[in-house]
C-alpha cells in the first residue's frame, strides 16, 4: 500500500504536478470558501468559461495565455454588463447567453485551421506538464490570497452576513465584492494553466462546498477546504497514474467523491459538524 501511494512521485513530473496542485489547493481552498459563502459558484464557473475565447486567441496570436485570459475576462464581464442592462432580458439570463456565446467562440477558434495543436490543453489542462514559470505563479498566487484574505476577512464576514448594516461598521459591500471578484479572476487566470478552463471551477468549488458540509464556523470551514483540496489534488495524481486516466479529470473526480463522503457523513453524524 506505501509503494502504491509512494512510488509515483518518484518521478519528477509529479512532484512537480504534486506541488503546483498543493498550492492551487491553498488558494482555491480558501478563496472557495467565500465563493460559497457569497453564493458566486456560478459566478466562477461564467468567469472560467468566458475566458476561453481569449486564451484561443492568444494561442492563436503566440502571446501569453495570461494575457489572453485577462482580455477575455475583461470583454466578458463587459458583454454581461451590456446584456444585463436589457430589461426583458434579466442578469442571470444575460450572463447565461454572454457566456454560452463566449464559449462557443472560442470552441470555433479553437476549430480553425490556424489552430495551433495542443489546445485541448486549455480545455482540460495538463497539470503534469507544468512549468517553473507556472509553480511561480501558483506560488505567488497563494501569497497573495491568504494576504488578501487576511486583510479583508472581518470586512468579508460583515458583508455576507448582512450587507445593509455593514458599512455602519465600514465595510463597503461594494469594494468587498470587487476585492473577491478581482482574486476570483487571478485565481482562474492562473490556475486555468493546469487544470483546464472546463475543471478549474472543481478546485475552487468543490472543496468548499465539501467543508461547508462539515463546518459552520469559518476559520474550520476554511481548514477543511484547505485539506479537500490538497487531498483531491493528490488523490487525483495517484489515480491517474494508476489508472492511466487524464490528470485533471481525475483531480475533478476524487474532489467529487470525497463531496459525497462528506455528504453520507454529515447525515450519519450530524453532531460531528463544528
Amino acid at each position: 500500500m506505501l509503494e502504491w501511494l509512494v512510488d509515483p512521485f518518484s518521478d519528477p513530473l509529479l512532484r512537480r504536478a504534486a506541488l503546483e496542485v498543493v498550492l492551487l489547493g491553498v488558494t482555491g481552498g480558501l478563496l472557495g470558501c467565500w465563493i460559497v459563502y457569497y453564493e458566486l459558484a456560478f459566478g466562477a464557473e461564467s468567469l472560467a468559461h468566458a475566458l476561453f475565447p481569449g486564451l484561443v486567441a492568444a494561442a492563436l496570436l503566440g502571446v501569453p495565455i495570461l494575457l489572453g485570459g485577462a482580455a477575455g475576462i475583461v470583454v466578458a464581464a463587459l458583454a454581461v454588463a451590456v446584456a444585463a442592462r436589457a430589461p426583458s432580458i434579466g442578469r442571470d439570463t444575460a450572463v447565461a447567453v454572454v457566456v454560452t456565446t463566449l464559449l462557443g467562440a472560442g470552441v470555433l477558434l479553437a476549430l480553425s485551421q490556424a489552430a495551433p495543436p495542443g489546445l485541448g490543453e486549455l480545455l482540460f489542462g495538463d497539470v503534469l506538464g507544468v512549468s517553473d514559470g507556472d509553480l511561480l505563479l501558483a506560488g505567488a498566487l497563494a501569497l497573495v490570497v491568504v494576504a488578501a484574505l487576511r486583510v479583508l476577512h472581518g470586512r468579508l464576514l460583515a458583508v455576507g452576513f448582512d450587507r445593509s448594516t455593514a458599512r455602519s461598521i465600514g465595510a463597503s459591500p461594494v469594494l468587498v465584492d470587487a476585492a473577491l471578484l478581482v482574486l476570483l479572476a487571478l485565481a482562474i487566470l492562473v490556475a486555468v494553466q493546469g487544470l483546464g478552463n472546463l475543471l478549474v471551477v472543481a478546485v475552487l468549488v468543490g472543496p468548499a462546498a465539501t467543508a461547508r458540509l462539515l463546518a459552520h464556523r469559518m476559520p474550520a470551514m476554511m481548514a477543511w477546504s484547505v485539506g479537500a483540496a490538497m487531498l483531491a489534488g493528490i488523490g487525483g495524481l495517484l489515480v491517474s497514474y494508476h489508472a492511466g486516466t487524464a490528470a485533471g479529470a481525475s483531480i475533478a473526480l476524487v474532489t467529487v467523491g470525497l463531496w459525497a463522503l462528506a455528504s453520507a457523513a454529515r447525515r450519519a453524524l450530524p453532531s460531528v459538524v463544528a
